[in-house]
């Protein structure tokens, strides 16, 4: 059997070679490579605003989603020299990376050549990579929670937010969890960042004690409840991006969505099938939040007040 002939995408004054663009990433409807390249490009500004200048992790599947995952921090070799790069240091083992920095919408389409699916952020820019300027809240359901808890605890998170003065963002993971993005000025490293986090989780699973948890430990976790998530604010812990694709059959997106969603928001028909439309329609629902910055000021009094003991990151 031929091979399939290269396709040749133009991304503004940028040219990008897709090789194998018939390859099917997505068994569940034959989604192919080229597919995955179609989508990205019809919310351009939406993963270029959620990716802009900030390491990168990737994750890319060779031979497609039913097949084996590379986590890949160091960009990989054979990029074109208008690729852009961020330098990452891991003190714990005396090693860097040289990860992606992206600045235009053909870094990630290149990325996607490479076979990358999911698009895994810092949450700091390049400009200082030790100081956050973005606090996730990640509503991670455990194996047995239902959708409709994680909905709930998400209008929690959401009442405290509001009593704070923070503009939270939210959008689904990807699967059946809903994350909440905050962006916060960059006055702290990660450890205060991650115990501000911990702070607002703490507050959220007391006024939801029947369904939200913060017990670090999985196996002490009730099987049915939501874990508030503060570790993915540690230092070099990533989650998908917004308008990241999950690297599962069904193609399943990262997708921003608005409050008034959170209550019947259907996560798996979210798709790169169904979501260039939506974005045609809505056009990127987070793009406002670079103009709602937080202090975690707050917060960190609250932490002080409960004089919080941070698990050690794990």
């Amino acid at each position: 059997m031929m091979p399939t002939p290269a396709a040749e995408i133009r991304v503004a004054e940028r040219s990008v070679r897709i090789s194998n663009p018939d390859r099917v990433y997505f068994s569940a409807r034959g989604e192919t490579k080229l597919d995955l390249v179609n989508y990205y490009l019809s919310v351009g500004d939406g993963i270029v605003r959620a990716l802009r200048e900030r390491p990168c992790m990737l994750h890319r599947f060779p031979k497609g989603v039913d097949d084996k995952k590379v986590h890949q921090k160091r960009i990989p070799s054979g990029a074109p020299p208008w690729i852009e790069t961020v330098r990452v240091t891991f003190p714990r083992y005396g090693r860097h990376a040289d990860e992606l920095c992206v600045t235009e919408l053909a870094d990630v389409i290149w990325a996607v050549q490479m076979s990358t699916v999911e698009f895994h952020p810092w949450n700091s820019r390049r400009a200082d990579v030790e100081r956050p300027d973005e606090w996730r809240i990640d509503l991670d359901p455990m194996p047995d929670c239902p959708l409709a808890r994680v909905r709930r605890v998400a209008g929690v998170a959401r009442e405290v937010l509001d009593e704070l003065g923070a503009v939270g963002w939210p959008k689904t993971s990807g699967g059946n969890g809903i994350h909440i993005y905050v962006r916060v000025a960059p006055e702290y490293g990660f450890g205060e960042v991650r115990r501000a986090a911990l702070a607002f989780a703490r507050e959220v699973a007391r006024r939801a004690p029947e369904d939200a948890t913060t017990t670090w430990w999985r196996k002490d976790r009730a099987p049915d409840k939501v874990f508030v998530d503060y570790n993915q604010n540690a230092r070099d812990h990533t989650i998908a991006s917004a308008y990241s694709v999950r690297g599962v059959a069904e193609g399943t997106v990262s997708a921003p969505i608005t409050w008034q969603e959170v209550d019947d928001v259907s996560p798996n028909e979210l798709t790169i099938a169904t979501m260039p439309a939506r974005y045609a329609r809505l056009g990127d629902l987070h793009a406002g939040i670079d103009d709602t910055v937080f202090s975690l000021r707050p917060l960190l009094e609250w932490a002080d007040r409960d004089d919080l003991e941070v698990p050690p990151d794990g």
